[in-house]
């Protein structure tokens, strides 16, 4: 189907209504709705929170009885099933729109092409395809997981110029700016899960949740601090190190550990969950991941961890995207280094990297990466 200029305009501000949310709808996708009639909007609306109305409610209500005949512009298809919500084709049927245009098919198994199979069947024109690059890019971890069964995993390194996380001493705050660290936040802000290890926590004493007043004042300005979601946190503590009396147990959000044994437990933490995934003493990573991402519902996870971990998920293939913080600093050649990858002998052996975005915050770089594959 060959699309109008004023389809493309209604979808762009359908995909800028769904940009609303991408702090606070996950595990839900973002989405947004435009309804036109005459070549006006007569409604429009961007899902929020998972449990609450769904776009296409909220451009329904704005348009109430207009809505017939109308066009509406959404940047996922529109759902068939009943959940925590019921179905937004359904919606759209009664209230007696002509057309339905979407940016792209849902492949999330309960809809996939349902939700305009319904709208077809009950006369309602439909379309898809239109800016659907766009609309992918709102929703990666989502698409990756209903498509894949896999979450999307960002691993998150700092390092001075000359790749040292640490002095000798162990001493490394702080390493990159403040700037730096707010966007840390923003990425954590971003995910449904940040995953870590217990040395990680225990010598940082490390809370690993969001901490609002370090956030960006542009997020800080849209999301007032009780809306905004907090992730899972989900520690590797396979020697069973982690006390109760950590900051980790004592702010934020659940906590997941994944140990050796199902009895390690750590008291008065009510919300302590707990998984297990291993092997003769060793953590499978692969397994704990998609384990974790299963039985949480998380789509998107945050790695903040050393060197060996690090190096653990990108030799394991688990690595979706770098994000590497390089600080003007220089640290010296007896330093704890970013990555604890040894034993290669050929310069074919070194693992490439596709560079996708380079730019400064604050005085650090920040790189972003996929592995070569």
């Amino acid at each position: 189907m060959k699309f109008s200029s004023q389809d493309h305009q209604m979808m762009q501000k359908a995909i800028l209504l769904a940009k609303q949310g991408i702090f606070t709808t996950a595990p839900n996708p973002n989405v947004g709705c435009v309804l036109v009639k005459n070549g006006q909007i007569i409604g429009e609306g961007a899902h929020l929170k998972a449990g609450e109305p769904h776009a296409e409610v909220h451009a329904l209500r704005q348009a109430g009885e207009n809505a017939r005949g109308a066009t509406a512009y959404v940047t996922l298809e529109p759902c068939s099933h009943y959940g925590r919500t019921p179905p937004c084709a359904e919606g759209l049927i009664k209230a007696g729109v002509a057309k339905v245009i979407c940016a792209m098919v849902d492949p999330n198994p309960q809809v996939a092409g349902r939700g305009l199979a319904m709208l077809n069947a009950a006369g309602i024109e439909t379309a898809s395809g239109l800016l659907e690059a766009d609309a992918r890019a709102l929703n990666t971890s989502f698409l990756q997981r209903m498509e894949t069964g896999k979450p999307f995993v960002q691993l998150k390194m700092a390092a001075s110029l000359d790749g040292k996380t640490a002095l000798k001493n162990g001493e490394s705050q702080w390493i990159t700016s403040k700037e730096a660290r707010q966007d840390v936040q923003r990425y954590r802000a971003l995910s449904g899960a940040v995953l870590s290890t217990a040395k990680t926590v225990i010598e940082d004493n490390a809370s690993l949740n969001i901490r609002w007043d370090d956030l960006p004042l542009s997020i800080q300005k849209n999301y007032p601090e009780k809306k905004l979601r907090q992730p899972l946190r989900i520690i590797l503590d396979r020697q069973h190190q982690l006390t109760s009396g950590l900051k980790l147990f004592k702010v934020g959000s659940d906590v997941v550990t994944i140990s050796s044994h199902f009895t390690h437990s750590i008291e008065s933490q009510k919300d302590h969950l707990h998984c297990n995934v291993c092997d003769e003493g060793k953590l499978i990573l692969s397994e704990a991941i998609d384990k974790v991402a299963q039985e949480y519902n998380v789509n998107h996870i945050w790695v903040e961890a050393g060197a060996t971990l690090a190096a653990s998920m990108i030799e394991a293939n688990l690595v979706d995207e770098l994000i590497i913080y390089l600080a003007p600093k220089l640290m010296g050649a007896d330093g704890r280094s970013l990555l604890n990858i040894v034993g290669l002998t050929a310069m074919s052996e070194a693992i490439e990297l596709d560079i996708t975005d380079v730019r400064m915050v604050g005085k650090d770089i920040r790189i972003t990466a996929k592995i070569a594959r």
